[in-house]
């Protein structure tokens, strides 16, 4: 039977086509019945005999707990296969090991710093070219070159939430031979699977919604690609940037209430939302889930929710600083998806090594703050905010 996604989010389901986890063996036993899967906390596997296997010969090339998880994620995105690194950042540098030097990339300019940095002072240095555009908006095609490879985005973007029709990014990217790589962190697969809008390839920092907690860094890459799947399966054996044991695990328990915490934290930043609409010191709100974002009916077309990211506007950079100083409840931490609620401010944390021409032409300004809203009770959230706006 297919299951549906919050069942999913606990248990595999065994009639799914996904090839992940790198091992066509099962499970070497079975686990005596463990309701949690175990941790398998080991470096190497001995071999029954002379080329026997149990299936697993080193935790770099795979690892039990590991392929669950891989497992698991390839199943809530519709990908054929998952891979599990230490953070969203190693992630990314695996995926660009795809390309060669010549190579040219279109990436969406408003991107998280982190991945503006890797790409503008690690990956450009190793002769791969990008150009920015705001690709909920710009015309992608006269970008493309005989050089280009790839289009990459996020959606919504961090932090300033534009939202691009994935669908539609796909169809050009399949129209001129390129990929389509869609960061989808902020949705998390519960409420967005971009690969069956038409992308090949899908980006987490499961350090965010999947593990949920903020108690450890994780990293996905998943494709409905074999030719892609073959290649990464290698690099990641070859590079080692694999998660360890213990964080799969804690993500494999992070995952499991996945949407009940998503459910959660997205009703309270709807209430949220229309409570900043009414403080004077508020200056713009930015949620895909307002009528009036320019996204909205995008969101609404591929999406089967609208997050729980909020980015705001206030009046000074000294209030946005005050609000820094006064939040209680909310804390003032550079992070998201977890059940405690965060604020950040983008330029002195999440965007701080982006040039500043950039960050203002993606409006990312000194009074722009960024709320994860996590799980705990509304109304204490919206008197917390309400004291420290004072």
């Amino acid at each position: 039977m297919s299951l549906n996604i919050e069942t999913k989010c606990l248990h595999l389901d065994f009639d799914s086509n996904s090839k992940a986890g790198g091992t066509s063996v099962p499970s070497p036993c079975n686990h005596y019945g463990s309701v949690s899967f175990p941790i398998y906390q080991t470096a190497t596997y001995a071999h029954p005999g002379v080329g026997q296997s149990t299936g697993f010969d080193y935790s770099r090339l795979q690892n039990p707990t590991r392929e669950q998880l891989e497992k698991v994620v390839a199943q809530l995105e519709g990908g054929i296969d998952a891979f599990a690194l230490s953070s969203g950042m190693a992630a990314i540098s695996l995926l660009m090991k795809l390309f060669k030097p010549g190579d040219h990339l279109i990436v969406d300019s408003d991107l998280y710093g982190g991945s503006i940095r890797l790409f503008d002072h690690v990956t450009g240095k190793n002769g791969i070219n990008f150009t920015r555009a705001n690709c909920s908006q710009d015309a992608l095609e006269p970008l493309i070159t005989a050089q280009t490879r790839a289009i990459y985005i996020e959606t919504p973007t961090n932090p300033m939430m534009n939202v691009t029709d994935i669908a539609a990014t796909a169809e050009i990217a399949r129209k001129h031979g390129l990929l389509l790589i869609v960061d989808n962190t902020f949705m998390s697969p519960y409420f967005q699977n971009p690969l069956e809008l038409g992308a090949d390839v899908v980006i987490h920092s499961g350090t965010k919604y999947l593990a949920g907690h903020n108690d450890t860094l994780a990293g996905f890459i998943i494709t409905k690609r074999e030719d892609i799947q073959e290649k990464l399966r290698f690099l990641i054996k070859t590079t080692g940037a694999g998660l360890a044991p213990f964080d799969c695990w804690l993500t494999l328990r992070g995952i499991k209430t996945l949407a009940v915490r998503m459910e959660k934290a997205q009703k309270n930043a709807k209430k949220i939302v229309e409570w900043l609409k009414n403080q004077k010191v508020v200056t713009r709100v930015i949620y895909p889930g307002l009528p009036e974002h320019p996204g909205y009916k995008i969101q609404q077309k591929q999406a089967r929710g609208f997050g729980a990211m909020v980015t705001f506007n206030v009046t000074s950079e000294e209030k946005a600083k005050s609000i820094l100083n006064r939040v209680k409840l909310i804390q003032f931490a550079e992070s998201l998806g977890g059940t405690e609620t965060l604020i950040t401010y983008p330029v002195t944390q999440t965007h701080a090594d982006v040039p500043e021409e950039l960050r203002l032409k993606n409006g990312i300004t000194n009074q722009t703050l960024r709320l994860s809203v996590g799980i705990e009770n509304e109304q204490d959230l919206i008197a917390d905010l309400a004291q420290a706006l004072k």
